[in-house]
C-alpha cells in the first residue's frame, strides 16, 4: 500500500522551506557587514587590549598592567580624563536644552518660518570642523569680532573662552546641533497629533503636555541622542585640539600627543582602551534601556 502525504504536511513543508530560504537570505545579507565589523572594529579592539596587557620580551610575552597603573596614578592623565568627562556632560546637557525646544518647534510648527529655522539649524552640518574652529577664533578669540564690537561701543572686552575648557564646549555644541535636532525630530515623529490635540482639549498646558504626553513617547529617541552625543564628544579631536587649553587637554589630543610627540605607542593605546571602555559603558546603558522598553511593550 503506497503512503500518501497529506495536504497539510505538504503545506507545512513548503512553509518551512520558504522560512528557511528567507532566513538563509537574511544571513547572507548581513554576512558582509558583520565580517567588515569584525575586521575593522572587533579585531582592532581585542588587538589593542592585548597590546596593553602583554609585553613582548626575549623570554616571551608576559602579562602586565603597568600602563594602566601609570595612567591612574598620574595626576596629569587623570586631569585630562576628568576634563573630557566634564566637557561631555556639559555639552550633552546644553545640546538637550537647545535642541529639544528647537525640535518641538520644528515638529509642531506649521508656518513657513519653520523651514527657515530648520535650514539654520542644519547649516553647521555643512561646515567643516576646521573652518568652524577658525571662525570661532576670529569671533570670540582675543581681539576677535566680539571684542571689536564691544570696543566700538565703549564696553570692556570679554574674557575669551578660547584656549579654555569652554572653547571646546562652544565648538562641540555648535557642531552637534544638526544631528541632535534631526534625531529628536525623528523621535517626535512618533508622537500622535491626535493625542496632543486631545490633551489640549482636556485643558493640558504646555508643561503638562510635554511631561505627560511627549516625553514618555520620545524616551528612546532621547537615549539615542545622548548615546551618539557622548560617543561623538568623548572621542572628538579637531575642536578640542584647536580651541581647548594645552593643559589639561581632552583625551583625543592627549592620545595624539602621546603617540606622535612622546612616541609612547603602548601608553597611547592604553589611553584609547580606557576611552573605549567608558564609551562602551554608555553604549551598554543605551542597549539595556532599549531592551527593557521592548520587553515592556511585549
Amino acid at each position: 500500500m503506497t503512503d500518501m502525504a497529506s495536504p497539510d504536511s505538504n503545506v507545512r513543508k513548503d512553509g518551512f522551506a520558504k522560512r528557511h530560504g528567507r532566513g538563509l537570505t537574511g544571513l547572507l545579507l548581513v554576512a558582509a557587514p558583520v565580517i567588515l565589523l569584525g575586521w575593522l572594529i572587533i579585531y582592532p579592539i581585542f588587538n589593542a587590549v592585548a597590546r596593553t596587557l602583554f609585553v613582548n620580551s626575549d623570554a616571551g610575552a608576559s602579562f602586565s598592567l603597568d600602563t594602566y597603573q601609570r595612567f591612574f596614578t598620574d595626576s596629569y592623565s587623570l586631569a585630562n580624563l576628568w576634563l573630557t568627562l566634564w566637557v561631555t556632560v556639559v555639552c550633552a546637557a546644553l545640546l538637550m536644552a537647545i535642541c529639544l525646544p528647537l525640535a518641538l518647534y520644528l515638529r509642531f510648527a506649521k508656518s513657513r518660518i519653520a523651514a527657515v529655522v530648520q535650514g539654520l539649524a542644519l547649516f553647521p552640518m555643512f561646515v567643516p570642523s576646521v573652518i568652524l574652529a577658525y571662525a570661532l577664533i576670529r569671533t570670540i578669540g582675543p581681539n576677535g569680532g566680539v571684542d571689536l564690537v564691544l570696543n566700538a561701543i565703549g564696553l570692556p572686552k570679554i574674557n575669551s573662552p578660547y584656549l579654555t575648557p569652554w572653547g571646546p564646549v562652544i565648538g562641540l555644541v555648535w557642531d552637534n546641533i544638526p544631528l541632535t535636532t534631526l534625531m529628536l525630530v525623528a523621535g517626535l515623529g512618533g508622537v500622535s497629533d491626535n493625542a496632543v490635540e486631545a490633551a489640549r482639549d482636556a485643558g493640558a498646558r504646555h508643561v503638562a503636555l510635554l511631561r505627560h504626553i511627549i516625553l514618555p513617547q520620545i524616551g528612546n529617541a532621547m537615549l539615542v541622542v545622548l548615546s551618539f552625543t557622548v560617543l561623538s564628544i568623548f572621542s572628538a579631536f579637531t575642536l578640542p585640539y584647536v580651541l581647548g587649553p594645552a593643559s589639561p587637554e581632552m583625551m583625543g589630543p592627549f592620545m595624539q600627543r602621546t603617540f606622535s610627540q612622546v612616541q609612547d605607542t603602548r601608553m597611547a593605546v592604553t589611553q584609547a582602551v580606557i576611552t573605549f571602555v567608558i564609551c562602551a559603558g554608555f553604549g551598554a546603558f543605551y542597549v539595556r534601556s532599549i531592551a527593557k522598553n521592548r520587553e515592556a511593550r511585549q
